[in-house]
C-alpha cells in the first residue's frame, strides 16, 4: 500500500534477508574483512556472531552474491535443534546429495566422495551453518569431523558458522569444544549500528526502491528511532515499515516524531515490539574488577584503622627517641643502628597498610556517591 503511495518500486524494509539491500556499516565492513581473510585460507572455521536481527544472514547472502560458482560450491544449512546424525543428513542434502534411507556412515561417505569430486574439478567447498546456538555439542563435534576431510594435505571443506551471542559463549567456554576452537581461523561479532549510521541506513534502503525524498524524515525521528531500536537493523525495519504505512494512511509527505510515538505505542500494545528499548551489545573493554553491590560494600573496621594509626604514631615516637639517644652518644653503637633501621622499616610498612585501607575507604565512598547520583 505505502509503496504505491510514495512511488516506490518495492518494499524497502522487508524482514527477510535480501543482499540487494545490503548496507555496509562499520561492523559489517570489519566482518567482511575477516570473512575475506578466512576464506583465503581455505580451511578451518570462520565464526560470525551477533544479536538477533543484526544482519548476519544478509551479510552472508551478500557474500554469496560475490563468489564464483565455478570455483566455489556452497552448501547452506539453517539449523533447528538437530542431533549429530540428523545434522550429517542435512549437510548432505545441502550439497544436493540424495541420501534418503542411508545411515550416518553412508551419508558421511557420500559427503566425502562429493568433496573429492569437487576438488578434482578444481572447486573448493564451503558449508555455511546458521543458528548455531540451537545445536548440541554432539552436533558441533560432527561439524568439526567434517572439517577433517582431506585430499592428501589439501582440506576439502571450509565452514562458516553463524550464531547468536549464546553460541559465542558456548564456543569460548565449553571444555568439549577445545578442538573446534583451535580450528577457528577468523571470528567477528556483529555489533549494532552506530547512531550516525541510522539515517544513511534508512535512506540507503529507500533509495534502493526509487525513493526521491518523499516522504521526508525529521531529524528527531532518527534520534528517537535509534533509542527505540538500539541500532539493530531488523528492529529498524519493523518500525520504519509501520511509519511508512501510517504515513500512507494519513497521506503524509513528512514523517515526524509524533508519528513515531504513535507507531511505538501501537507496536508495544499489540506485543510486536518490546516495551523497553533494546540496548546494543557493549563493545569489549579491558577487564576490571566489578564494584561490589551497595548492599555488599566492603566492611571497614574503624577501630582497626585507629589502632593502626596509633601503632604508627608510637613507632614514630620510638624512632624519635632513638634519634635523641643517637645525638647524645659519642659514637653510634651497632645495635642502635640496627634498631633504627628496623624501626624505619616497620614505620614504612605500617604507612603502606594505612594508605591501603584509606584507599579502600575512598573508592568505596566514590562508588556510593555515583550510585546515589
Amino acid at each position: 500500500m505505502f509503496d504505491d503511495f510514495y512511488g516506490l518500486t518495492a518494499r524497502p524494509f522487508q524482514l527477510t534477508p535480501d543482499p540487494a539491500f545490503y548496507f555496509e556499516s562499520v561492523t559489517h565492513r570489519k566482518a567482511l574483512s575477516y570473512l575475506g581473510y578466512g576464506m583465503a585460507q581455505g580451511e578451518g572455521f570462520i565464526v560470525i556472531t551477533g544479536e538477533v536481527g543484526a544482519g548476519k544472514s544478509t551479510l552472508v547472502a551478500h557474500l554469496m552474491n560475490k563468489v564464483d560458482p565455478e570455483r566455489l560450491t556452497v552448501g547452506q544449512v539453517v539449523t533447528s535443534n538437530l542431533d549429530g546424525e540428523e545434522l550429517v543428513h542435512v549437510v548432505a542434502q545441502s550439497f544436493g546429495l540424495d541420501i534418503d534411507g542411508h545411515d550416518k556412515a553412508s551419508a558421511l561417505g557420500a559427503i566425502e566422495e562429493f568433496l573429492h569430486e569437487e576438488a578434482r574439478a578444481g572447486r573448493r567447498c564451503l558449508l555455511t551453518v546458521d543458528e548455531l546456538q540451537n545445536l548440541s555439542v554432539e552436533a558441533l563435534e560432527e561439524l568439526r569431523m567434517l572439517s577433517n576431510f582431506q585430499l592428501g594435505s589439501h582440506p576439502l571443506l571450509q565452514l562458516l558458522l553463524l550464531g547468536q551471542p549464546e553460541f559465542k559463549a558456548t564456543l569460548a567456554n565449553h571444555e568439549e569444544l577445545e578442538q573446534l576452537r583451535q580450528r577457528v581461523i577468523a571470528a567477528h561479532h556483529l555489533d549494532a549500528m552506530e547512531p550516525a549510521e541510522l539515517q544513511p541506513y534508512v535512506e540507503h534502503r529507500l533509495k534502493c526502491v526509487g525513493w526521491e525524498g518523499n516522504p521526508a524524515f525529521d531529524q528527531r525521528v532518527y534520534a528517537e528511532l535509534y533509542q527505540a531500536t538500539g541500532g539493530i537493523p531488523r528492529r529498524v525495519n519493523q518500525i520504519v515499515t509501520r511509519l511508512l504505512l501510517l504515513g500512507a494512511v494519513e497521506q503524509r509527505t513528512r514523517i515526524d516524531a509524533s508519528m513515531l510515538s504513535s507507531v511505538m505505542e501501537e507496536m508495544v500494545s499489540d506485543s510486536t515490539f518490546p516495551a523497553a528499548a533494546p540496548k546494543p551489545m557493549a563493545k569489549p573493554e579491558p577487564a576490571v574488577s566489578a564494584p561490589a553491590p551497595l548492599n555488599h560494600a566492603p566492611r571497614v573496621d574503624v577501630d582497626q584503622v585507629e589502632a593502626m594509626l596509633a601503632s604508627r604514631d608510637a613507632q614514630i615516637a620510638e624512632l624519635q627517641q632513638a634519634v635523641v639517644e643517637l645525638a647524645d652518644a659519642p659514637a653510634v653503637p651497632a645495635d642502635l643502628s640496627h634498631r633504627i633501621a628496623a624501626l624505619e622499616a616497620r614505620v614504612d610498612e605500617q604507612e603502606q597498610s594505612v594508605r591501603h585501607v584509606l584507599t579502600i575507604l575512598i573508592e568505596w565512598m566514590e562508588r556510593d556517591d555515583r550510585r546515589a547520583a
